[in-house]
């Protein structure tokens, strides 16, 4: 049996390939298991600059494996508590990861395949590609998924798309903020590929801070707090050896060590 996963390393990248292909890549136990683990890991890697989630076949993801749902209807709420937050483990490890992902998205995503979506930095998808957050059509929610789905579209569009359940299509993703770039699908990889040489070109460490400087941005806090803490950061950032390197390569009209020739 083929594993639900594959990791292939190269250098300072690193490519998570869901390879589920024959069900879409649907999510079950095991699948979300291997991400959390994979996604922790990562993490862990001071080697490792980039991230990019991808997943073989003609789907990203078609959300849950209908055998997986079959058990969780089966369970007891107490079961399916804990079921779920295993999946949230998935989402959190993903959001929280301290390397800028990139998401490669082909064909269709639903349900929680637009909760990964939604948790990567950078979205790419094909023009043909379909989405959905169909939860509603079961009489469920994408309760597990909100965090990351409402910060990527926002709560006006959150509001139709959980209610509805409808599907929609990739120009229509770009525009309620899922997907940054929509690209035909021969030019997929290409675009990808770009993505991830701009990120190399980055500051390793500025471009891992950079989600968490978003999120601390958009928390509620004291306005001060906020300033305080921002101050701090650059500060920080400015005397540490990667920002000492990239000022003076930038006053030395010269690249910085980061980047590879």
């Amino acid at each position: 049996m083929q594993a639900p996963l594959n990791l292939n390393r190269q250098d300072a990248v690193a490519r998570v390939r869901m390879q589920r292909g024959d069900v879409h890549n649907a999510f079950d136990a095991r699948l979300i298991a291997e991400l959390t683990e994979t996604f922790e890991t990562l993490n862990a890697d001071p080697t490792l600059r980039v991230v990019v989630l991808e997943a073989e076949g003609a789907s990203f993801s078609a959300g849950a494996d209908l055998n997986w749902m079959r058990g969780m209807a089966a369970m007891s709420e107490e079961e399916n508590r804990i079921d779920s937050l295993a999946l949230a483990r998935l989402m959190r490890s993903l959001d929280e990861l301290s390397k800028p992902v990139v998401a490669r998205v082909q064909g269709s995503a639903f349900g929680g395949g637009v909760g990964l979506i939604a948790c990567c930095d950078i979205a790419i998808g094909s023009a043909d590609a379909n989405f959905g957050l169909t939860e509603s059509k079961l009489g469920l929610l994408p309760a597990v998924i909100s965090p990351y789905v409402v910060n990527a579209i926002g709560p006006r569009q959150a509001r139709r798309y959980f209610a509805t359940g409808e599907i929609f299509n990739a120009a229509d993703a770009q525009r309620i903020g899922l997907l940054h770039d929509v690209v035909a699908p021969d030019a997929l990889d290409e675009t990808v590929d770009r993505i991830v040489r701009t990120l190399l070109k980055a500051a390793p460490i500025a471009a891992g801070r950079a989600k968490a400087l978003v999120r601390d941005v958009l928390a509620d806090e004291n306005a001060l707090m906020q300033d305080a803490r921002n101050a701090a950061l650059i500060a920080a950032l400015r005397v540490s050896p990667e920002g000492q390197e990239g000022l003076a390569a930038f006053l030395e009209k010269r690249t910085p060590n980061w980047i590879k020739n």
